[in-house]
């Protein structure tokens, strides 16, 4: 598959953009014209059904002028005011520029410990999945004023890659100030020659990794391989391309020079192969005779199916799904908690709502978090 059928079979496509594209470090202001283009390929891309994520950088960047911040090196305090600042100039440039094409954009705000708290995993995915599904575009920079250095992603290529990962998309792209892996710094070493594709990332592939060289950004190519790690490890695959041009999604779909990383599973498969080996459960959900054998065809598990529940869980938390002989059926992600899921168990979905006092999922156990026969 080339780089063209890789954008346009995408169906959730993540989209990072750096602070040196899109900032002009003199005005402190956004590349509008760029800013403009770029947009233009994600309204392509939005108008072909696809799902588009936008992870970006800027927030500091645009929020430094403002506040009369002139030096290089900010301390940390000084970079979260300037975030703060900058944050909202950052959404109304993105929301501008998409308004000419009639798109809603959503701000998401994430730290570290959402991708890795299951529970505000879980949250921060249903809320972006509830997003594409109203067609909104969501732009996601890391909450730079609240996280500390301790538990800040770093750089937003690794936060572009946890995206992918938590929402199941199946491409991501780092549009960068390089056209993707050399196998040497291209800077400092004219021999150095692209990489066109990776689908393993050696010892070799590792070593091939340079260090940013602008002040704008915090990446370079280490914490893009290790995006890839994440993205690869998520069944998504991942590009390195050239931001700098106008509409650097076209000139990636129409063969631009590039990195791509290709993984050897797709996203539902990585994902529920997570599910599986990776998560210790909670508790048990003894499920009738019916429930199993919907299980089985493929269909998530509803509350009238549950008979019984054990142990302490919250929403978000892995379950074993047994039989009425005891045997598992299936491991998956409870949609409520334990306390929850007693109190509706053998209710039809309707009934959730005046049971809880909340309108909660029809699924106790949605089939996209489920995995049968484990």
């Amino acid at each position: 598959m080339n780089a063209a059928a890789h954008l346009r079979n995408s169906k959730r496509l993540v989209v990072k953009i750096g602070s040196a594209l899109l900032v002009d470090e003199e005005s402190g202001r956004p590349h509008q014209a760029w800013l403009d283009a770029l947009c233009d390929d994600i309204a392509a891309a939005h108008g072909r059904g696809q799902e588009v994520l936008i992870v970006t950088s800027g927030a500091v960047a645009l929020g430094r002028r403002p506040l009369r911040m002139f030096e290089k090196k900010l301390r940390l305090e000084e970079k979260q005011a300037a975030a703060a600042t900058g944050q909202s100039r950052l959404t109304q440039a993105y929301q501008t520029s998409l308004d000419r094409h009639g798109i809603t954009v959503a701000q998401v705000l994430l730290t570290l410990d959402d991708s890795e708290n299951r529970r505000r995993y879980i949250n921060a995915r249903n809320t972006l999945d509830t997003l594409l599904r109203l067609r909104a575009v969501p732009v996601i920079n890391e909450n730079d004023s609240v996280a500390t250095a301790e538990i800040r992603f770093g750089d937003n290529d690794r936060l572009a890659a946890r995206v992918a990962q938590m929402i199941g998309a199946d491409t991501c792209v780092l549009l960068s100030d390089i056209d993707g892996l050399y196998t040497a710094d291209p800077r400092s070493n004219p021999g150095a020659t692209l990489v066109p594709e990776v689908r393993e990332i050696t010892v070799e592939v590792e070593a091939m990794a340079g260090v940013s060289a602008t002040d704008v950004g915090t990446g370079g190519m280490v914490t893009k391989i290790m995006a890839a790690k994440i993205c690869m490890g998520a069944g998504c695959r991942m590009a390195i391309a050239p931001g700098k041009p106008m509409q650097p999604l076209q000139a990636l779909e129409n063969g631009g020079r590039s990195t791509w990383f290709i993984p050897k599973a797709e996203p539902r498969a990585a994902w529920k192969s997570w599910i599986a080996g990776s998560v210790q459960t909670l508790g048990v959900i003894v499920v009738d005779d019916g429930a199993v054998k919907a299980l089985h065809d493929g269909k998530s598990l509803l509350p009238a199916g549950v008979v019984d529940v054990s142990g302490e869980f919250e929403r978000g938390d892995a379950v074993e799904v047994r039989g009425n002989d005891g045997r598992i059926v299936a491991k998956g992600l409870s949609a409520y908690a334990a306390a929850d899921m007693r109190a509706i168990k053998g209710r039809k979905s309707d009934d959730i709502e005046a049971i809880l006092g909340f309108r909660g999922r029809s699924e106790v156990i949605h089939r996209d978090d489920l995995v049968v026969g484990t």
